[in-house]
């Protein structure tokens, strides 16, 4: 069986096979990973960045890692025997929640594709999961210059 990076996307208008596989790649992963994807109207996000982050207000994305401190490392299923999925097959490194309408909404801000704009999403939420973050400038850099590099390797850009 090939390693990858699986998603378990609920409601998703798009198919992000191809980004999880970059990601994958990119990030040097040499096990299975496993996230859960969600799509959620603006009501429930706003739901659940209150309720997360005591921020009431509608946001794009909202990352969940079940993960410390692992930016940067090739997760090794050996190292994380308690967060394996139920078969054993891979490592679940969370959750993330999209506000499709609040993607829409930025796609149309932006000028570009709402698949672009979810693509990016889904892209910038994997990368919290994997660890990354953008609280200081440095880190802001780092992470947008790996989103950068994944978004033109699978073709999709502005």
């Amino acid at each position: 069986m090939q390693t990858k990076l699986v998603l378990q996307t609920k409601k998703s208008p798009f198919s992000f096979e191809k980004l999880a596989n970059q990601v994958y790649i990119t990030l040097k992963q040499e096990d299975n990973l496993f996230l859960e994807l969600d799509f959620v109207s603006k009501q429930k996000i706003k739901k659940l960045n209150s309720q997360f982050r005591n921020i009431d207000k509608v946001t794009d994305v909202l990352s969940f890692p079940t993960l410390d401190n692992i930016k940067g490392k090739i997760l090794n299923k050996k190292d994380y025997p308690l967060d394996l999925t139920e078969d054993g097959k891979a490592i679940f490194i969370g959750s993330i929640a999209v506000c499709t309408k609040r993607a829409e909404e930025q796609a149309k801000e932006y000028g570009h594709s709402i698949e672009r704009e979810l693509t990016y999403l889904v892209c910038h939420g994997i990368l919290h999961l994997m660890g990354y973050d953008h609280i200081d400038e440095s880190d802001k850099i780092e992470m947008r210059k790996i989103e950068e590099e994944i978004m033109t390797k699978i073709e999709v850009t502005r």
